[in-house]
């Protein structure tokens, strides 16, 4: 374990050497070599940091482009682990043999990753699978790798300040909480049972699904697939990019759960002309809060309106300090100018949504994780989407085609700004009336139908701090009056002890108590501010 975070503290230490060195030249960010310098620092310090690499580069709200890109660049280029391992790991987890789990199981491995790696297999009946082996004590090694990680962390904040303001230890935590799902195939196994029931009755639509009884912590068997990637000019582009979009409103406002990971590796189409969607190890999930403010977002962002677009942003948890409104309208009012002069298809909802976060303060809070998987979400859509469909006019297109999706959120128009927020607002308000008033006649029933009033005070609470602030200086100041007035009294009657020749002891105590509490009241009126 030590050996292990001097070397990682040494990596951090050189990459904080060489930002410094850069910082002082006053290296432009285009020309910087940190972002290289740390991918390929991530890559020799092995599977742990490349996964931690990958997970930063979904990070849109916390790192430039050029950190993106090289973060991006990161591959899961691993030895695998041998087959006779991978058979002792798939016999340990269903306590039977391979012979006896399957007609045939390729030791030789299909694909090899950080985390896990895959086998070609066939079951008894003849159905062609593939098996998703766990490294042997790759979770033990991601613990002490991300413990010597959390203490480097600390380290460096200790030497760099500056580093805390974007909350690096939070940041890591998050990290190690998501490697450790990601470890779990249960959860992705949830996952993939829970799409196949959603999208069963799609016939454009294929989900390989898991196998029944064959899925634990460390391994999953799934159906095989295969297909032609989206990019391959033989498949049917427009009407592929429809089938993308569909299934994405659905998930997006109608499961409230979401394939986080949609690039080219993990779409295909089957031969029969179907969209396949594979691997459900990253997802993202939107309660009905959130599925709302993102419906709003986007009619706000096609109407135009950036009073609307504001209070959809806070309430998708975008922005969280909006003190000052009119800075934010404004921001905004630039973004809609800069697509204002763009043809339709070039509109993109995803960078949109990344220039709003981005609107707020550069301390600002960071953004929760499952709004860093929607924003590279959005991204990865329409990147395949162009690539299906060069001409399409993604925003027309989603909402064309998910008001049927999103009637309960959406209104049926999206010309005027104000008339499409007003009825969008008003169905909304009238969905949840009912249970607003049912709350509020069974409160009202428990009051023995004697209504309580609630008055709030908007910045009650500050003015309670300041009132409390101001009771405990004048108690202060009153304690530390009577002490120059007993210790003045001690020294005309020359009471008690002396010391230093003449001096009485009481006296002095006191004026020395009297003269600290001072200095205390003194500091605390200059740290206010105010006299």
């Amino acid at each position: 374990m030590i050996g292990r975070l001097l070397h990682i503290g040494a990596r951090a230490i050189g990459l904080l050497g060489l930002a410094a060195y850069e910082r002082l030249r006053r290296t432009p960010p285009d020309r910087s070599c940190l972002p290289r310098r740390a991918r390929i620092s991530l890559e020799r310090l092995g599977p742990t940091f490349v996964k931690l690499g990958q997970t930063l580069s979904l990070r849109r709200d916390l790192l430039s482009e050029r950190w993106l890109d090289e973060l991006g660049r990161l591959q899961d280029n691993v030895e695998p682990f041998p087959g006779a391992e991978a058979q002792q790991a798939v016999e340990e987890a269903f306590g039977q043999s391979t012979e006896q789990l399957f007609a045939t199981f390729e030791t030789k491995p299909l694909a090899a990753a950080s985390i896990a790696q895959v086998h070609r297999a066939r079951l008894h009946n003849g159905r062609a699978v593939i098996v998703k082996i766990r490294r042997p004590a790759i979770r033990a090694r991601i613990d002490r790798d991300m413990r010597a990680l959390v203490a480097t962390t600390r380290l460096l904040i200790i030497i760099a300040p500056r580093l805390e303001r974007l909350q690096p230890l939070r940041l890591v935590d998050e990290i190690w909480a998501n490697l450790r799902k990601e470890t779990d195939f249960r959860q992705e196994a949830r996952n993939i049972r829970r799409f196949n029931e959603a999208f069963r009755d799609w016939p454009s639509l294929f989900i390989p699904n898991v196998i029944d009884d064959l899925q634990t912590e460390t391994v999953l068997v799934q159906e095989m697939s295969g297909g032609t990637g989206i990019a391959d000019p033989s498949v049917d582009g427009p009407r592929l990019a429809e089938v993308l979009v569909d299934a994405y409103l659905n998930q997006f406002f109608v499961i409230g759960l979401f394939h986080g990971d949609p690039h080219p590796g993990n779409l295909f189409v089957t031969p029969d002309g179907r969209l396949c969607f594979h691997d459900f190890g990253l997802t993202g999930y939107l309660d009905n809060r959130t599925r709302r403010a993102l419906a709003f977002f986007l009619q706000a962002f096609v109407s135009g309106d950036p009073l609307w677009m504001l209070d959809s942003a806070i309430d998708l948890g975008l922005l969280h300090q909006v003190d000052d409104r009119s800075a934010f309208i404004r921001g905004i009012d630039e973004i809609l100018a800069d697509y204002a002069s763009l043809p339709l298809k070039d509109w993109s909802l995803a960078e949109a949504v990344l220039r709003v976060a981005h609107l707020g303060p550069d301390d600002k809070v960071m953004l929760p994780q499952n709004l860093v998987v929607l924003m590279r979400t959005l991204f990865l859509i329409e990147s395949a989407l162009r690539t299906l469909d060069p001409d399409l006019k993604i925003l027309d297109t989603l909402l064309a085609r998910g008001r049927d999706v999103m009637k309960r959120l959406l209104s049926d128009e999206t010309g005027n700004g104000g008339r499409a927020r007003l009825k969008a607002e008003a169905a909304l308000a009238a969905h949840d009336l009912p249970g607003v008033l049912a709350a509020f006649l069974r409160r009202l029933q428990s009051d023995g139908f004697h209504p309580a009033i609630i008055v709030r005070h908007e910045g009650l609470e500050t003015i309670e701090a300041h009132l409390d602030r101001t009771g405990n200086r004048l108690a202060l100041a009153l304690v530390t009056l009577g002490l120059y007035i007993a210790a003045s009294l001690l020294m005309l009657h020359s009471a008690g002890p002396r010391v230093l020749g003449n001096v009485p002891l009481l006296a002095l105590l006191g004026y020395l108590l009297a003269l600290g509490l001072s200095f205390r009241l003194v500091g605390a009126v200059g740290r206010s501010g105010r006299l």
